[in-house]
């Protein structure tokens, strides 16, 4: 039954069943769990820092940035990152120290990208707008990585205050902003998108040509119009260390379901 606590944002849940309950921008910070059966449950976007499981059944999995992870008193974080550098021998370049670095990662992440878009046409072009695991669409990802580019490069690193195109599909966590696209109805073919990725790329390719060491180590100057990012200024590594990041993971993430869209198939 469910009890009201020491004041009225707290409350006790004991011998509840609560299955298939749904929690949204809902904070939990401090709760107290014991004797709770969490088997299948989805979390996404969560904040885990300084949490602390005892006594745990544990088969999961977990995907996120892992900066501590103690498993019976080892912290596999290190681990992890290792194995991760093994996997794939270009991740340790994602993270650039100086102008010929991100020039070196954004020749990597072409390269890459160009591998993953055929693996991509070799299907249905229907299954491109399928969502794997409530994740996005191979086409919501290329959308989503255009608008990367645009929030980050073209307004935060080049000024353009209001650089969107009508198919920019910003995170889902993000607050609307002004002037800021969110279409989550259209299904735009994969040519169609791959038109606007391919002159972002030209845009972040003549961008790192022109890179110094010293620009890289410098900020921003504030867009004044409102927008996203916000009007401010950032540390230029921020703004292209951002779409590396964005470039790198959402393209294992659109392998992993390629992966699951092909099995589908055969």
């Amino acid at each position: 039954m469910a009890t009201a606590g020491q004041s009225e944002r707290v409350a006790d849940f004991t011998q509840e069943n609560l299955s298939g309950s749904r929690f949204e921008d809902v904070y939990l910070t401090g709760a107290r769990f014991h004797d709770v059966d969490l088997s299948n449950a989805r979390f996404r976007l969560v904040d885990l820092s300084g949490v602390v499981v005892r006594g745990a059944l544990v088969d999961l999995e977990l995907d996120g940035w892992i900066r501590k992870l103690v498993v019976n008193g080892v912290d596999v974080a290190p681990l992890i990152e290792a194995e991760l550098n093994r996997r794939y021998p270009d991740r340790a370049k994602m993270r650039p120290a100086d102008a010929a670095g991100y020039r070196e990662a954004w020749d990597i992440l072409e390269r890459l990208w160009a591998g993953t878009v055929e693996r991509a046409r070799r299907l249905d072009p229907d299954l491109l707008h399928e969502q794997v695991d409530e994740e996005w669409s191979f086409i919501e990802t290329q959308r989503h990585l255009v608008f990367a580019t645009d929030a980050w490069v073209r307004r935060a690193f080049l000024g353009d205050p209001s650089p969107w195109h009508p198919l920019d599909l910003p995170h889902d966590d993000m607050p609307d902003s002004p002037g800021v696209p969110r279409d989550r109805t259209v299904r735009p073919s994969l040519d169609e998108v791959l038109v606007l990725r391919a002159e972002r790329q030209a845009t972040v390719r003549e961008v790192l040509a022109k890179l110094t060491d010293e620009q890289l180590a410098g900020t921003t100057t504030p867009v004044e119009k409102p927008g996203y990012p916000e009007s401010e200024s950032f540390p230029v590594k921020r703004c292209l260390g951002a779409v590396l990041s964005e470039e790198w993971e959402h393209r294992l993430y659109a392998e992993r379901d390629l992966a699951v869209l092909e099995a589908r198939t055969t």
